[in-house]
């Protein structure tokens, strides 16, 4: 095991919870299993291991998300994410097959959402050449969660949204039974809708959204009286 995660495998397993873990299995489908170490528990062991742990230099880092993704227990997963979000900002363009192989590997919601909104978005922005190399593959995928992280992973930009190449993946992805990219597509569109509320309206009645997408896209207009259809 990598220096860097001695001390973290016993500091999860002191908080692990069987009775906690059971329910959380079963609100995951029970595809993964889980030491039962809730939201806020993780938060304090992610600020207490970095209160007294550096960083890991960059070229250690993938191996050791390698080998978070290896342990069986899905909070280990989580801490990957963390500290993958935790040094977006310092990796070099190469980096994204590693990030891929997060998103591919073990893939569901709680791992994908957080991987696309956060890192691969703040990725993106720091090496504008991928968009044209990485995104092409990723849009023309079959595998859902590539397409769902290029759905999702201008969620922060607001008004630095690429509003074109968001609305064209959406294209891409329409007739898609897939509930995790129709609910992607209602997602991307609602959190445009804040910056841009009139292309979202405009987008929304010109195309022919899966129901999901559309009642999605119009959430947060509909709760501001903003929607004019």
């Amino acid at each position: 095991m990598n220096t860097f995660l001695v001390d973290l495998v016993p500091m999860m397993e002191q908080q692990a919870n069987p009775s906690l873990a059971k329910p959380m299995e079963s609100y995951m489908r029970n595809q993964f299993s889980y030491l039962g170490i809730r939201s806020p528990a993780m938060a304090e062991i992610h600020r207490k291991f970095f209160a007294s742990h550096s960083l890991p230099a960059v070229n250690e880092l993938p191996e050791i998300l390698k080998e978070l993704w290896q342990l069986p227990h899905r909070e280990y997963q989580y801490f990957a994410v963390g500290l993958l979000r935790r040094m977006a900002e310092m990796l070099p363009g190469d980096f994204i097959e590693p990030i891929e192989n997060m998103i591919i590997q073990k893939s569901w919601w709680d791992t994908v959402d957080s991987i696309a909104g956060g890192t691969v978005g703040i990725h993106f922005r720091h090496h504008p050449h991928l968009a044209g190399s990485v995104l092409p593959i990723w849009r023309s995928s079959s595998n859902m969660w590539l397409r769902r992280t290029v759905l999702l992973h201008q969620l922060g930009y607001k008004k630095q949204t690429n509003i074109q190449l968001l609305f064209a993946v959406i294209e891409e992805n329409l007739g898609s039974k897939e509930f995790f990219i129709n609910k992607a597509i209602g997602w991307s569109l609602r959190e445009l809708s804040k910056s841009d509320p009139t292309a979202v309206i405009e987008f929304v009645n010109s195309t022919p959204l899966n129901p999901l997408s559309k009642k999605e896209a119009l959430k947060w207009l509909e709760r501001k009286g903003q929607n004019d259809r």
